[in-house]
């Protein structure tokens, strides 16, 4: 009978709707019975998609064709004659956010959609979908000990919310070049074939300088004054193992922790042992890890799409290290860098300061600079490395690690603190969002998206420490439509048009056409509060490192002239770094 009834109310929506109705995606038509939002999208060119006016007019044209259907069945204390729906926002691509004034459910909320889509400028509707936190992982430690840097707390870069969005890593391979990696149960199913390139025997705790394939860390303990006259005795760190893990540990088998990007594989690749290791030795790890080659060591059957270099010292990058960087990134590999624990500006601690390197900061639970965090301009972005200073667990960086003190002895869970730590949370993130890419990104391109996507810190950083917090959920929504077809608000060249509020970090991208032949290009914007940034793309959606002009000034007012333009499509991105309204946008193209 249910059925039936439902049946023929779709026959009547359908012989309803006129030829030209805009497409209607019922596939997530149970959440608009929790919360009755819609997500509209305009077709381009029209009043609708650009003028507030016009969209409410059409909103109220559904509803009221939409109220004759629905009757008696909407709620008695509102009645039909109340049903309202307004625009919430707008979001990125043009699209907007609807909500009807009452809640409604499944038969009425499909005739509501088909009645917005009946509006002969509404080119597609579906319903603003709910994401649930019921799809995490149930790996105890999780909830118990990482929550704090994979969820939405201040201090977190959004794991979870990307999980949520379907993004797991899957068929990224990543190289991780440190001490290697130990058989470690909740991390080894993750691992493909690596290699051990430290080639000094003392180094290496091996029997001789041979390099060796397979990529196991044995340890790097030392006795006392083995490093250096008064320097101590030190344990075996297993510090690749905790790198590995946070970016691809075992996930969702009821064990252990959870890794960021937990289908991609890790490439272990050994180059610090006993005493650290060489230069020429990481540097030849670098190239071998993206697929170059290096002589005497058999090619890598599986380059990695992203490196992981949570090592570093202090001087100046070197000329050989900035060459195998460059291989690597030639490749299409993305080369990722820790800053360095020293407190210290990051321009004098290499790989950190070479060209052509994301480098992370670290930042802890609160969102804070991490005392410990070199900083400065050379900061590309920060992410969490636990600061130690709120105990445990909030204090440190939960992974795999072993209790053995020289040679491996048992798997264990535990906490560490250091941009060693951060640099592998950039690193899954960059894995989750190429698994999700229309497209592989190139590394310029991942650099552009991470830093035009990470969130504003929460809390004012002590030192300079990037483009603000790593947000997963953010940077993987960017990669999943970058390179696609681009959807803008056209814009009207010698007419001021006046811009929507916007709230602190909404963006929203505008489309400049320049005929053959034009000189220069003029771009302003003013009146009004808050404060703006501006972004231009020539036949690109714009990055922060990939534009053709940008304006970052404080306040509403900002400026872009370019000079002999070329023809075709330029793209305007705005983003608000505070909450915006009543300012207006001026395009000039002469």
């Amino acid at each position: 009978m249910i059925f039936r009834r439902t049946a023929l109310s779709l026959l009547v929506a359908a012989a309803c709707a006129p030829a030209f109705a805009g497409s209607v995606d019922l596939t997530a038509l149970d959440d608009a019975t929790l919360s009755p939002r819609f997500i509209v999208t305009y077709k381009a060119g029209t009043a609708e998609r650009t003028q507030p006016a016009a969209r409410q007019r059409s909103l109220d044209a559904a509803a009221s064709r939409a109220r004759p259907q629905l009757g008696a069945r909407l709620s008695a204390a509102q009645g039909a004659a109340a049903l309202q729906v307004k625009t919430l926002r707008g979001t990125v691509g043009g699209h907007h956010v609807v909500r009807a004034s009452q809640r409604l459910d499944r038969s009425q909320a499909e005739t509501l959609m088909r009645a917005i889509a009946a509006e002969p400028n509404v080119e597609s509707v579906r319903v603003d979908r709910l994401m649930h936190v019921a799809a995490l992982p149930n790996d105890p430690v999780l909830s118990t000990h990482q929550m704090w840097h994979y969820g939405t707390g201040a201090g977190g870069a959004r794991i979870t919310s990307a999980w949520g969005a379907g993004a797991s890593g899957t068929g990224v391979v990543v190289a991780v070049i440190d001490t290697g990696a130990t058989h470690h149960a909740d991390l080894e199913a993750n691992l493909l074939p690596g290699y051990d390139f430290i080639s000094d025997a003392f180094v290496s705790h091996r029997a001789t300088d041979e390099r060796v394939p397979g990529g196991w860390d044995i340890g790097d303990y030392s006795a006392a004054n083995e490093c250096g006259s008064g320097a101590p005795a030190s344990n075996s760190s297993w510090h690749g193992t905790h790198v590995s893990g946070t970016i691809a540990e075992v996930t969702n088998n009821n064990a252990g922790g959870a890794g960021i990007a937990y289908n991609a594989k890790v490439v272990p690749v050994r180059v610090l042992g006993r005493c650290g290791g060489y230069t020429s030795d990481i540097n030849d790890a670098i190239v071998w890890a993206a697929g170059g080659h290096v002589e005497g060591v058999p090619d890598n059957p599986n380059p990695a799409e992203v490196i992981n270099m949570s090592l570093g010292g202090a001087h100046d990058c070197e000329s050989d290290t900035q060459a195998a960087i460059n291989t690597a990134v030639g490749l299409g590999t993305v080369v990722v860098v820790a800053a360095g624990n020293d407190n210290a500006p990051v321009a004098g601690h290499a790989p950190a300061s070479c060209a052509n390197v994301v480098t992370v900061g670290a930042t802890g639970y609160s969102g804070q600079r991490a005392s410990y965090s070199n900083y400065g301009a050379g900061i590309d972005l920060a992410a969490p490395g636990g600061a130690g200073t709120e105990g445990n667990p909030n204090g440190y960086i939960w992974s795999t690690l072993n209790d053995g003190a020289t040679v491996p002895g048992n798997d264990i869970m535990a906490g560490y603190t250091g941009t060693s730590m951060a640099t592998p949370h950039v690193v899954g993130v960059v894995a989750l969002m190429q698994s999700v890419a229309p497209q592989p990104l190139t590394p310029s391109q991942v650099e552009g998206l991470l830093k035009a996507t990470a969130r504003a810190f929460p809390v004012k950083q002590s030192q300079p420490n990037g483009a603000g917090l790593l947000d997963a959920a953010a940077a993987v929504e960017r990669a999943r439509t970058f390179g696609q077809p681009i959807d803008g608000i056209p814009t009207s060249p010698g007419t001021a048009m006046l811009l929507p509020a916007m709230a602190s970090g909404d963006r929203a991208l505008y489309v400049i056409d320049v005929p053959a032949g034009k000189t220069r290009i003029d771009i302003t914007t003013y009146g009004g509060r808050g404060e703006m940034q501006l972004l231009l793309g020539y036949e690109m959606d714009p990055l922060p490192n990939q534009n053709a002009g940008s304006s970052v000034r404080p306040g509403v007012n900002q400026a872009i002239t370019v000079t002999s333009p070329a023809q075709g499509r330029y793209y305007l991105a705005v983003s608000a770094t505070q909450d915006t309204t009543g300012a207006r946008l001026l395009v000039k193209v002469n």
